[in-house]
């Protein structure tokens, strides 16, 4: 079910249907309408985020991106930060 939503939000995204920068519902709300768990519609926006095709916009919500948009940078696994930090300590 997580991958139909997914898929039915991607569609919609593509087409217009949803313009870059508008607000997807809630996760309850978006549940409510399509009679399924939460976690569902977490996982399904979980999906989109790691595609990159919506951002989190904390507690105002989830916002559809630009398509040539580019995730945000942050640490990827197996990154040497760690270790620079513990460097910097001594």
């Amino acid at each position: 079910m997580t991958k139909q939503i997914t898929d039915q939000l991607t569609s919609q995204i593509e087409s217009g249907a949803r313009p870059v920068g508008s607000y997807l519902p809630s996760e309850r709300e978006l549940a409510n309408s399509l009679k399924v768990a939460r976690n569902v519609v977490r996982g399904s926006y979980e999906n989109l985020m790691k595609a990159g095709r919506i951002q989190s916009e904390g507690r105002k919500g989830r916002t559809v991106r630009s398509s040539g948009g580019k995730k945000r940078a942050g640490n990827a696994k197996g990154s040497k930060s760690g270790a620079g930090s513990k460097a910097r300590k001594k």
